[in-house]
């Protein structure tokens, strides 16, 4: 993969969100959706995804999509430090 290209509407972020693949369902709004990650690598690993996108990466992301994504991410976080009493959380976002 890399920074860039065409959005490809089979993958697997696209299928979870039309329902075509499984997954652990964690939260879910207008605009945002959260799961958990299949292969965690740790406790709590959940992937917080927007609802309304084609873009591949932040740096193509309208700012109108990455305002409710960043309080779904906040409100997510939240509820997995209130479950989990972890001693840290970390907060990661992949581009290409």
């Amino acid at each position: 993969m890399s920074l860039d290209g065409t959005y490809e509407d089979g993958n697997i972020f696209a299928k979870i969100l039309r329902g075509e693949m499984p997954c652990a369902k964690v939260f879910e709004d207008g605009e945002v959706f959260a799961f958990m990650d299949v292969f965690p690598q740790s406790r709590g690993h959940t992937l917080v995804i927007p609802k309304h996108s084609t873009a591949r990466n932040l740096l193509e992301e309208d700012p109108a999509v990455l305002a409710p994504l960043i309080l779904g991410v906040q409100r997510v976080t939240r509820a997995v430090r209130s479950a989990l009493n972890p001693d840290g959380i970390v907060v990661t976002q992949f581009n290409g």
